[in-house]
């Protein structure tokens, strides 16, 4: 994406159902879980660069010894950190204690992260919060075993002030209100409860207080705390959780807004935001690998035993379509044939930007992961050059000439590599002076791919702030002298703020606000934003559920191509020689092209929750009052 925009984060989650010196017979290590869950969070590092985390339990461990260990890095690569920082520790051990080497249970003892369950993290930092304070997993400790509780996930709730209001009311004193810390101490709450209920019953049936500790292990319902918990949550979530006894969970919101996957074997519980990382790691095949339903939680006892279990009343399945356009790595089967799907269904846009004249059209993308939607686009440019031969064939009929047949086949769509990503200079540019002339040469071209005068039709996964096209790519694409340059957005337009877990929260940050706006100045309909400040402001002391997105009302007087002709406009810097077009993807396209994932609140306002409608509103009051400031 040229406009890069960040995602809420990716959890892993690892239990191992045998002794740990299964795995050093059969792999060769008793660290098996400690290297497929590298392998897990590197291959989800696309879901988050500014943080990880890797919290691990040992599984019945003697009092006074360690069965619980955390380590977390915000540095600059962040994953490699925290595992250098873990093999440095193993190497230590075994340098120091070298009878270690061969004795799983000393491993198992006396070095840390070597245990049965692990939790993974990886994140993208919101709020301008990077700091190591900020990064999962999330530690509630207790001298009861069976009352720590560690949490990771890919979540933001909207009403995360509601959450921390409730557990005021019940008399807890959070130390932040950050919504994963609220998450945390409301789980913490109703397991701090559960535990005490049981150790009352167990005690009152004769057992003694060390006695009662394997009980409540046993006894305890993760699946009635998370009912209880989770009542009043409203996000899109997948989180995870690890209680000290060795009880796990990984509970996903009821529209299936945030992916979750698991495997389980023999030998395996895993966990993973996406499916080919589980595939990948440990080898398996695209049907084993189940997602978690909506509204249900994979629970997994300390005994090993998993299942799934529902938690809350599933609503409309509104799974994130964003995770199919540009998050989700394209390895996922359904993903890779939905990108392809999306550049098909631009096709007919495209053709008729330039006039069907494919012959003098250059096709590219602007790397790297819209590189998939191109494929589609052009081998459906093929499919229409094919049809189009073979009528010019069939017209000449049998006189044709071995030169004519000749000039109608070597005619085929012109595929290049236009734009190249110079990575590196983004990092050097930091001081606001010559900052535009810097910016101008984060994109590098091509030079002889483009004849002059040719279209030049280049796509993106998704054209968000349109800063990157104004100040570089345009610019440089120029350069080439291409009669037209027609950019491509395989996503439709992004028209209002996410509040589920992407990092889109302003409304004038969005280049089709922005237009609609200019719009509105052009046809002297001020008065119509004047109006929905004015509704958005009455709102706000209504219940969520009562809650009217009146946003929609701003965009309602225009066409989606004229907000794209306006972009277009908004976009071309003021020196630049060829015409600029913007096609963007239509919501119909979008969800024939990714049917299991409806959810297009950004395209549509059509939010899955209701708190979704309070932020659109707060977004939209934020702008017009000049607050530059987030809406959750």
């Amino acid at each position: 994406m040229s406009d890069a925009i960040k995602h809420e984060c990716g959890i892993s989650v690892i239990r191992l159902l045998k002794p740990l010196e299964y795995y050093k017979e059969k792999y060769g290590t008793a660290f098996y879980g400690v290297n497929k869950m590298y392998l897990m969070m590197e291959k989800q590092h696309n879901r988050g660069q500014d943080g990880a985390g890797l919290a691990s339990i040992k599984l019945d461990m003697e009092p006074g010894e360690r069965y619980m260990s955390r380590v977390r890095s915000a540095e600059q690569q962040p994953i490699q950190d925290i595992f250098a920082q873990i093999n440095q520790r193993i190497n230590t051990a075994f340098k120091e204690h070298p009878e270690y080497l061969e004795d799983v249970a000393l491993q198992k003892k006396n070095i840390p992260y070597i245990g049965e369950l692990l939790l993974g993290h990886v994140r993208y930092g919101t709020f301008g919060k990077n700091s190591i304070e900020s990064v999962h997993p999330f530690l509630r400790q207790n001298n009861w075993m069976h009352r720590n509780l560690i949490v990771a996930g890919n979540f933001n709730m909207t009403n995360v002030n509601e959450l921390f209001d409730n557990l005021v009311h019940i008399g807890q004193h959070p130390k932040e209100m950050a919504d994963t810390v609220t998450v945390m101490e409301k789980i913490g709450h109703f397991l701090d409860d559960a535990v005490a209920k049981i150790y009352k019953q167990v005690k009152k049936e004769g057992y003694t207080k060390r006695e009662a500790s394997p009980l409540i292990a046993e006894r305890l319902k993760v699946s009635k705390i998370l009912k209880r918990a989770a009542k009043n949550f409203d996000g899109g979530y997948a989180m995870a959780g690890l209680l000290g006894h060795g009880d796990a969970f990984v509970l996903r919101d009821p529209g299936g807004i945030r992916p979750a996957y698991y495997y389980k074997d023999d030998e395996i519980v895993v966990v993973a935001s996406e499916r080919p990382v589980i595939q990948t790691v440990f080898n398996v095949p695209y049907e084993s690998v189940q997602e978690i339903d909506p509204g249900h939680a994979l629970i997994i006892k300390k005994s090993g035993e998993s299942t799934i279990k529902p938690i809350l009343e599933p609503t409309e399945r509104k799974a994130c379509s964003f995770e199919r356009i540009y998050f989700s790595r394209g390895s996922d089967k359904e993903i890779y044939q939905e990108r392809k799907e999306l550049g098909k269904l631009l096709f007919p846009q495209i053709l008729k930007s330039i006039n069907n004249d494919i012959k003098n059209s250059v096709f590219s993308y602007i790397p790297n992961t819209a590189e998939t939607s191109f494929f589609g686009m052009v081998k459906e440019a093929q499919n229409y050059l094919n049809k189009k031969k073979e009528e010019q064939i069939l017209a000449l009929g049998s006189g044709i000439t071995s030169d004519e047949l000749h000039e109608i086949l070597k005619v085929r769509p012109r595929i290049e590599k236009v734009a190249i990503k110079d990575a590196k200079l983004r990092t050097f540019i930091t001081q606001d002076s010559s900052r535009d002339d810097l910016v101008a040469h984060v994109y590098d071209i091509s030079y002889g791919s483009v004849k002059k005068g040719d279209n030049l039709v280049i796509i993106d996964d998704s054209i968000v702030r349109g800063t990157t096209l104004k100040k570089s790519i345009l610019r440089i694409l120029d350069r080439l002298n291409p009669g037209k340059i027609v950019v491509v957005s395989s996503a439709p337009q992004i028209r209002y703020p996410d509040c589920y877990g992407i990092d889109m929260a302003k409304l004038e940050d969005f280049i089709a606000f922005r237009a609609a706006l200019e719009l509105h100045k052009d046809n002297n309909t001020m008065n119509v934003v004047e109006d929905i400040y004015n509704k958005c402001k009455l709102q706000i002391t209504s219940e969520d559920k009562d809650v009217i997105n009146y946003v929609k009302e701003f965009y309602a007087p225009f066409t989606a191509l004229e907000i794209s002709k306006k972009i277009g406009e908004l976009l071309s810097p003021p020196e630049i020689k060829a015409d600029v077009e913007i096609i963007y993807q239509t919501i119909e396209s979008l969800h024939q092209a990714c049917p299991k994932n409806l959810g297009d609140w950004y395209f549509t306002g059509n939010y899955p929750t209701p708190g979704g409608n309070r932020v659109v509103n707060k977004a939209f009051i934020n702008f017009y009052e000049g607050k530059n400031e987030r809406a959750y």
